[in-house]
């Protein structure tokens, strides 16, 4: 067996391997009532308490895919376009300044941990996804718009290192010709 045969059984190993972890998590989180929404809210009740000054009020929150979540449980809606550029991810630590005249500023103050996974971009039930290592993980449109994807292309998806999530951010469409392309992640 050569060597490239070799590398390639090993990462289809792993990669089945990694499948495997991910369906037991699964098991275990439906069995548990684990859920990656009761991650994001106990995060969120480790903030720091909103403040206020002069002419803005200053808010915490934890990103979960669309929205910030506080330190209270109240959400705020984060701007898909900010979401898809900035490239948030579920678990993300965010601050919203709102001025006094309602114009709120969002700024990514700490990134989750992060992982990068290849899939390939569908559409089901009104919802773009990108199926990667046997998960579908959402994304949202004005990603999919700002890169100009299409159902089928190859994705690089940035998803949450550590915590299961059902969101990730395109990072990327791959070229057409990706399979003669040697990428490793």
């Amino acid at each position: 067996m050569s060597q490239a045969s070799k590398l390639a059984l090993i990462k289809e190993m792993i990669d089945s391997a990694e499948s495997n972890l991910r369906s037991a998590k699964q098991m275990i989180n439906e069995l548990t009532g684990y859920s990656a929404k009761n991650i994001y809210t106990q995060k969120a009740t480790e903030l720091e308490p909103s403040s206020e000054d002069e002419d803005s009020k200053i808010v915490e929150g934890v990103f979960n895919g669309q929205t910030m979540m506080d330190k209270d449980k109240k959400e705020y809606p984060v701007p898909a376009n900010y979401a898809s550029k900035s490239k948030l991810i579920p678990g993300d630590v965010l601050k919203l300044t709102i001025k006094d005249n309602g114009t709120f500023l969002y700024k990514q103050i700490g990134p989750a941990d992060r992982t990068r996974v290849i899939g390939t971009l569908t559409y089901e039930d009104g919802q773009y996804k990108v199926i990667a290592n046997s998960k579908a993980y959402k994304v949202l449109l004005a990603s999919v718009t700002y890169f100009k994807a299409e159902i089928g292309d190859k994705i690089t998806l940035v998803i949450p290192a550590v915590e299961e999530s059902e969101w990730g951010s395109i990072e990327n469409v791959l070229p057409s010709n990706a399979e003669d392309i040697d990428i490793d992640l």
